[in-house]
């Protein structure tokens, strides 16, 4: 039996921290010079967006930026993971628009003051309009253009952030957003989706290698990872249809960075979608350069089967961000059946031993493998606001808290892992589901923008400090 969380003793130096996403949370959707992404774009087609949300005000981190680092030095966090946007930074992708880089400079002085260290994240999903105009991720140019981005970023920030991560989950906005078109771009164009991959993965290995040759240390990828399991391991049928979704949701993006090479079944299932058309000499190359971290997203496991949903499954779709898609890339007799385990307010299953899992698994099968951090893992939940004015979102915090205590029986298994950044800091805007689903511990009414610590937020900041007393008590 592992440890009960609050008194287990961590690695010295392990990071607790929080993660959110600049589209999700800033607001000020054409303020300071921002222009459009392509999720503001996206949020203008009917039907796109649940309840016809938009961004336009998120939950105006832009302007509450101030008080909501107070919040996190409330919690005790070590850390924040933020990103910025490439669409603040350089509107329609001309010239840098130093308002909008002031904005985050602002931000990271404000962390720092508050002994918070910043981990910057580049790209989390909102390419400019402008340049998805022009092709956008299926578009080969646009690595380049990320590479900009990113050297601009760091001019303005490289001499206070040390911990700079390239892209978070190219799985969602490559294939759920050129393939099945639940993201923006909203494109269902499946050659598109592919290219999108490895462009994406240029972009990273182009942005690694010039960040370093800047000055960067700590670089690295955050992936969302999920364990694909087969309903009946002795049915041919479910085990190839658990292959080709591990291909799609794990291997295509872990053996090109890790490897240097794409899977043999994944270049052979996705031919047909032009993979080896975009691969140019040198590419893989560039592609696995070495990082310092890898991060892992997790939030649930995908059971798999090869049948149709009418024979035994029950229709859920994966990890797909809303009720209904289109079929991923080569997935097309890929059903999700049920195990009867308890479901989060996404429908997605609820099974923290298989955080433990993914991480073991990934030690195991990649020599390379840098430290591990989980830079997203939480869980949506129907909040109720009690009378005295308190959220006691109690599924929320025993999902943090079992997951946190895998965590720590994926280290003492041999797991290299270095931090957990809890999804999300705040309730934002959750992409296709609007403002539909809460994931933050910390509530934010919509109406007015008051925050409000959850109960989950508060067991978190416990589990924070008393892994530091753990510490100090243990160490000489």
């Amino acid at each position: 039996m592992p440890a009960p969380t609050n008194s287990r003793q961590w690695p010295d130096g392990f990071i607790w921290g929080s993660a959110t996403a600049a589209a999700q949370i800033e607001g000020a959707g054409h303020e300071g010079g921002k222009e459009d992404s392509i999720w503001d774009q996206f949020a203008r087609v009917p039907g796109a967006i649940a309840n016809g949300d938009n961004l336009e005000q998120a939950v105006d981190h832009y302007h509450r930026m101030p008080q909501d680092v107070r919040l996190m030095k409330e919690l005790g966090l070590d850390s924040y993971r933020f990103s910025t946007s490439w669409v603040r930074v350089r509107p329609g992708d001309r010239a840098v628009n130093k308002e909008g880089l002031d904005f985050y400079s602002r931000l990271v002085d404000e962390l720092l003051e508050a002994g918070i260290l910043p981990w910057l994240t580049l790209y989390h999903w909102d390419l400019p309009q402008a340049l998805e105009e022009k092709g956008g991720w299926a578009n080969r140019d646009t690595a380049y253009r990320f590479v900009e981005y990113a050297n601009d970023v760091y001019a303005a920030l490289g001499d206070r952030v040390q911990h700079w991560t390239t892209f978070n989950e190219p799985f969602c906005s490559s294939l759920l957003g050129y393939g099945s078109g639940v993201h923006a771009p909203g494109r269902q164009e499946p050659q598109a989706a592919i290219a999108a991959v490895h462009h994406q993965h240029l972009a990273h290995g182009l942005a690694v290698n010039a960040l370093r040759e800047l000055g960067a240390q700590n670089l690295g990828i955050t992936l969302n990872l999920s364990n694909s399991i087969p309903r009946d391991s002795n049915d041919p049928v479910d085990l190839d249809a658990a292959r080709r979704f591990d291909s799609l949701q794990n291997r295509i993006f872990l053996d090109p960075i890790l490897r240097g090479s794409y899977p043999e079944d994944s270049l052979e299932d996705l031919a047909p979608f032009g993979l080896h058309d975009v691969i140019k000499p040198g590419d893989l190359e560039i592609i696995s350069a070495p990082l310092e971290f890898l991060g892992v997203n997790h939030y649930h496991d995908d059971l798999i089967s090869g049948h149709p949903a009418d024979e035994g499954g029950d229709g859920h779709s994966g990890g797909a961000e809303r009720p209904t898609s289109s079929p991923w890339i080569g997935s097309e007799h890929i059903s999700f059946p049920s195990r009867g385990l308890p479901r989060t307010a996404m429908n997605w299953e609820v099974n923290p031993d298989g955080l433990r899992k993914l991480l073991v698994r990934l030690g195991e099968e990649y020599p390379s493998l840098p430290p591990l951090y989980i830079t997203e893992n939480g869980a949506a939940y129907e909040d109720t606001v009690s009378p005295d004015g308190a959220v006691h979102d109690e599924e929320r915090k025993q999902f943090i808290l079992d997951h946190i205590a895998s965590v720590g029986e994926a280290i003492d298994q041999g797991a290299d892992v270095r931090g957990y950044f809890v999804w999300s800091l705040l309730d934002n805007f959750e992409w296709s589901w609007g403002y539909g689903k809460r994931f933050g511990i910390i509530r934010v009414d919509y109406s007015t923008f008051e925050r409000t610590v959850k109960d989950s937020g508060k067991a978190y900041a416990r589990l924070i400090a008393a892994s530091r007393q753990n510490l100090r008590q243990d160490t000489p």
